[in-house]
């Protein structure tokens, strides 16, 4: 098994002059990216780190973001790319527990990085907007670029993904070189087969969806376009592709869809597949998306823990498969439905989504007793509720835990609830999504009050984005007398969010 470093060693030595990446009217080339990522990883070592040691990745999207990445692989070391919008004591438990030796971040994160205090850690600061003055710069001029790519083993860690359980803390998913290779195999095989005459699109972040396919284009010799807009602007982006003639919009979230729906119309004939996930789309919206913009659609459903390769609904070569499905799994991936007992459910029968095969991660970091059960029987336990049709076709009909999807995002209510209940005039607090036609799911706190009157709703939501990111805030307090309790005093979630709606 080869390096992940490969993908890009091999296009740089195939395609020299292609023009590897475009972000703010800057283009880098395949020798110019490969040699920036050597320069990278041999910098990193210099200063004492040595294969095997984490590289915290805290940037938004940035041509520097896929040196640092493809640079931590050449030197055999391994980056912990992390959400760029994340709120300083929530960096500071993944630099921790991942035992980071080194973090890139942006310049607009550095006051935020300086109040973390991280001891021993090197810090090198990103600024987008001047490029060969930046701390990235300097660290690129300490490198060279003869470093030889690091000899590794198929299932040595490749990539620490954190995600959060059902209490919020958050967990890295180990993913080897061979997790990510197979992944990049069955991108090309069975989602978009890039090619190098491709233009292709980055608008959702690189530290998650957008970066793992990024995998394949690298490997493919596409031009890649990251969009760098402030925020994500349909009507811009949509002009972008009508200008650029792009050709694959990497990943998109259905918040982005729904958007883009809205937006006025515009030139889009020059695209041939655009990849979605991360959350269910309503069957309106995509049946809207299929009338405006043409079959050119793949909807994927993994998890961090089996990245972006569960099953998959490619709208133009299988249009039999029903908009509410989830698809088909990917050949080489097992899909089991388990009881709650682990044994199979009968045909059609509904219970927890399972998956096998050489995408699964191989654990979770320094978590033996959470890698267990995620792991046990040697199938991953995804948490979802699903059935699968006579067919094959997977359809997801809930989640097991009470996670929140906002947007595209994962949003964990316990998280939000411990932040809410430190604020003085928080008794007692119960989180949950309520769904949104936009969002997908707005966060809802349900609050019992300390004193009379209750503190104002703005001052709780603010007091919330000081300790976690903006995204996970609660959109709306909801004051009640008492939270519903079962007769062994735990707090009904499901029946607090009935409560709220029933009154909506």
């Amino acid at each position: 098994m080869v390096n992940v470093v490969s993908l890009l060693t091999t296009s740089a030595q195939r395609h020299p002059d292609r023009c590897a990446l475009r972000f703010a009217g800057r283009r880098t080339s395949y020798r110019e990216l490969g040699d920036a990522a050597a320069r990278f990883g041999s910098a990193l070592l210099s200063r004492g780190l040595v294969p095997g040691d984490r590289v915290g990745l805290f940037m938004p999207n940035c041509e520097q973001y896929l040196v640092a990445l493809f640079g931590a692989w050449h030197a055999g070391l391994v980056p912990v790319p992390m959400n760029a919008k994340l709120a300083g004591p929530e960096v500071a438990v993944i630099v921790g527990d991942s035992g980071a030796r080194a973090l890139i971040h942006s310049a607009a994160a550095a006051p935020l990085v300086r109040g973390l205090e991280l001891a021993d850690v090197h810090t090198v600061e990103v600024d987008p907007a001047a490029p060969g003055e930046d701390g990235f710069s300097r660290l690129l001029a300490e490198g060279t670029a003869d470093l030889a790519p690091a000899e590794v083993g198929a299932d040595d860690l490749a990539w620490l993904f954190y995600t959060s359980g059902t209490t919020g803390r958050p967990k890295g998913a180990q993913l080897s070189h061979r997790n990510l290779l197979v992944m990049t195999w069955t991108l090309l095989a069975d989602v978009c087969a890039y090619t190098s005459d491709d233009v292709v699109l980055h608008v959702a972040p690189l530290s998650h969806g957008s970066g793992l396919y990024a995998l394949g284009a690298i490997a493919r010799g596409a031009d890649n376009i990251i969009y760098d807009g402030a925020g994500f602007d349909p009507d811009a982006v949509l002009g972008l592709v009508g200008r650029e003639r792009v050709t694959v919009i990497a990943f998109l979230v259905p918040t982005m869809i729904v958007r883009m729906l809205a937006a006025e119309p515009a030139d889009t004939g020059s695209l041939r597949c655009a990849v979605y996930g991360g959350a269910p789309i309503h069957v309106e919206h995509s049946r809207a998306m299929l009338d405006r913009f043409g079959p050119i659609f793949v909807q994927i459903y993994g998890q961090g823990e089996s990245p972006m390769t569960v099953t998959y609904l490619n709208h133009a070569s299988a249009p039999d498969i029903p908009l509410d499905s989830a698809g088909v799994a990917h050949p080489g991936v097992e899909v089991r439905i388990l009881g709650d007992d682990d044994a199979p459910v009968p045909a059609g029968g509904e219970g927890e989504v399972c998956v096998r095969g050489d995408v699964v991660m191989r654990g979770y970091w320094n978590n033996p007793a959470a890698t267990e059960r995620a792991l046990r029987g040697g199938w991953l336990h995804t948490g979802d509720i699903g059935r699968i049709d006579e067919r094959g076709c997977l359809f997801l009909l809930d989640r097991s835990s009470d996670v929140i999807i906002s947007g595209g995002a994962n949003i964990y209510p316990r998280e939000v609830e411990e932040v809410l209940v430190q604020h003085p005039g928080v008794a007692e607090v119960v989180v949950f999504g309520v769904p949104d036609e936009t969002w997908g799911e707005n966060v809802v706190a349900a609050v019992v009050a300390a004193s009379s009157p209750p503190p104002p709703e703005g001052e709780l939501i603010s007091f919330s984005t000081a300790h976690i990111a903006s995204f996970k805030k609660p959109k709306k307090i909801i004051y009640l007398d008492a939270l519903p309790k079962s007769a062994y005093g735990k707090v009904l979630r499901r029946e607090a969010r009935r409560l709220v709606l029933a009154e909506s």
